[in-house]
């Protein structure tokens, strides 16, 4: 009788336990999503699978895509972005260098959206295309595309300006000091962005370095290696002159990269720093062990294409007084995304945190001011090469 007893002591501990558990689950839950009202967007799904014209056509994948994206937008924040997986694949083409375009990397000015660099040697470059050209408009009659860029999307936009080999897109363009906007018509073409180019320059008897720094890609690690190998095998000889680094139009990239040039360049101390949100700290020092090019002379070339990465490297040169800084303020992006990609191919880009300075200063919105102001592009690389004959 008493183990009987026991046993219903047991069942009913047992069950006191699992419903407390459920509960608190329960009450977990509803606090996690407090806010959010799911018995509306249940309601609001229902209805649309019954009166819906084209209902049958419904998607239950895009729908889903479409609401989470709906969710990150809410932010406000052009930079915390949901990627569906053909959206998150073109980041990823970007990133590694080579895809289909006209040459611009996007980004955005006062919310609107602009060309933060056009890059090198690409249709847009040779069309004349300006950082800090805000884009209105984009056509692709071919693709029936006539879309107004308000309350666009980077990721839309991407995709829209890019395309087929040899068809034509035009962007309608409102650049500052034009009366009005004017059209752009651009060819795509297969872009292939290199990271880093080396070119020799000689003057008065001297040989300069000229380090074309395009874009922080997967591919810069390597290849700058290569630029500072070959630099350090001149740096023996009577009329080598000098480095000049030049970021103009660099969009920026992947920051480890930056990190790692920095650490050649300069001696020691903070690259760059990272607050979150949680007023937590992250500080990318000199990586040690490196410092290949410590005491050449250096001058760096900016504009208000240099964003991001770019923005960051050249503002810690400058601030250690490592080099002169010669051309226009940069554009000033000083936000960090973190991505994650998904097993469905899709991706999120969150905003976790803001890049500073060494000394502190936030970048973003405000760019790096240059030592040197010149705005002509032709005269630019020659106020460097001056720069380093006189020191």
């Amino acid at each position: 009788m008493n183990s009987l007893r026991n046993k219903i002591l047991y069942l009913a501990l047992l069950i006191t336990v699992a419903w407390a558990a459920f509960n608190y689950g329960q009450d977990y839950n509803r606090k996690k999503y407090e806010g959010f009202d799911f018995s509306l967007l249940s309601k609001v799904k229902k209805e649309l699978e019954v009166k819906y014209l084209d209902a049958g056509e419904m998607d239950t994948k895009t729908m889903e895509y479409g609401m989470i994206k709906g969710l990150v937008d809410s932010l406000g924040d052009p930079y915390t972005v949901f990627l569906p997986p053909e959206d998150n694949e073109t980041y990823n083409e970007d990133l590694s260098g080579e895809f289909g375009g006209v040459g611009i990397s996007l980004g955005f000015k006062d919310n609107n959206l602009a060309v933060m660099s056009p890059l090198p040697k690409t249709p847009a470059e040779k069309a004349g295309l300006k950082a800090g050209d805000y884009i209105l408009k984009i056509v692709d009659e071919k693709n029936q595309v006539d879309r107004e860029t308000t309350d666009i999307s980077l990721q839309e936009a991407v995709k829209l300006i890019r395309g087929e080999v040899g068809t034509e897109v035009i962007l309608n363009i409102y650049r500052e000091g034009e009366d009005k906007p004017f059209d752009v018509a651009l060819i795509r073409n297969n872009i292939v962005v290199p990271s880093i180019e080396l070119e020799w320059i000689e003057k008065e008897g001297k040989k300069f370095a000229v380090v074309g720094l395009y874009k922080f890609t997967e591919r810069v690690d390597s290849e700058w290696s290569e630029i500072v190998w070959k630099i350090r095998e001149e740096i023996g000889n009577e009329n080598y002159g000098g480095i000049v680094l030049d970021m103009r139009n660099n969009p920026g990239g992947y920051l480890r990269s930056s990190v790692l040039i920095g650490s050649d360049l300069i001696k020691e101390g903070v690259v760059v720093r990272q607050k979150s949100n949680a007023k937590e700290e992250i500080v990318y020092e000199v990586e040690k062990g490196r410092g290949a090019l410590l005491d050449e002379n250096l001058v760096v070339l900016v504009n208000s294409g240099s964003a991001s990465a770019a923005e960051i490297l050249a503002g810690a040169l400058q601030e250690y007084g490592r080099a002169k800084l010669i051309g226009e303020k940069t554009f000033g992006k000083g936000t960090v995304q973190q991505p994650q990609d998904f097993q469905d191919g899709s991706g999120i880009h969150i905003t976790i945190a803001k890049w500073l300075l060494p000394s502190g200063k936030n970048i973003h919105g405000d760019g790096v001011v240059p030592d040197i102001e010149e705005k002509d592009p032709e005269k630019q690389l020659d106020k460097a090469i001056e720069l380093l004959l006189n020191k």
